[in-house]
């Protein structure tokens, strides 16, 4: 998968055909950088998918990529109360934000992911970051999703802390600098978000 154009943009068409096959194999084929237009569409709306994001930036850039998952029925969950859903009817579930640096409020996220991904069963979680994607994508593994983790575009010289967290678990770890996926092992350019 390439960015589309010079422009670095993602390429939403190319994230959409990716994500609409999830098996394991496929993941990692197009994570090695195999033929894109190769990949079954599937229109399938009763895939579930949790797609999580702490609030600013990372959930901007999670729903610039809602598109993708047109066809799914999507949960989205964030860290701030009252946001709107990009796409579908269910409502954005609210979690507590949390960080490495406090374990209390880790433990709080955790506790709320995993009643959210045992009561809606995924199939696949995305997470554009931080923390409580991370959480999302280390539970939802355990669960038997397959997961899909973007690094932030903000993070241009290195993974984030969350993305090296995740790097051994997620099923497809997508950085949005070319230079990064170049200097680490697992770790995808497909083109940037924003």
């Amino acid at each position: 998968m390439r960015a589309n154009g010079d422009s670095g943009q993602l390429d939403q068409r190319q994230v959409a055909r990716a994500l609409r096959s999830i098996d394991s194999a496929t993941l990692h084929n197009a994570a090695r950088g195999g033929n894109i237009h190769s990949l079954p569409l599937q229109r399938d709306d009763t895939r579930r998918v949790l797609l999580v994001a702490s609030s600013g930036g990372h959930w901007i850039e999670l729903c610039r990529l809602t598109s993708a998952f047109a066809r799914w029925d999507c949960q989205f969950v964030s860290t701030a109360a009252g946001m709107m859903p990009p796409l579908g009817h269910r409502p954005v579930l609210q979690i507590s934000d949390s960080s490495r640096d406090d374990l209390r409020t880790m433990f709080g996220s955790a506790r709320q992911l995993r009643t959210i991904i045992q009561d809606f069963r995924p199939e696949l979680i995305i997470s554009t970051g931080a923390a409580p994607g991370a959480l999302a994508i280390l539970l939802g593994k355990l669960s038997g999703a397959r997961t899909i983790w973007i690094d932030s575009i903000a993070n241009s010289e290195e993974l984030s802390l969350s993305g090296r967290a995740v790097r051994g678990v997620a099923d497809l770890r997508l950085t949005q600098w070319p230079q990064l996926a170049n200097q680490a092992k697992g770790i995808t350019y497909f083109g940037q978000v924003m």
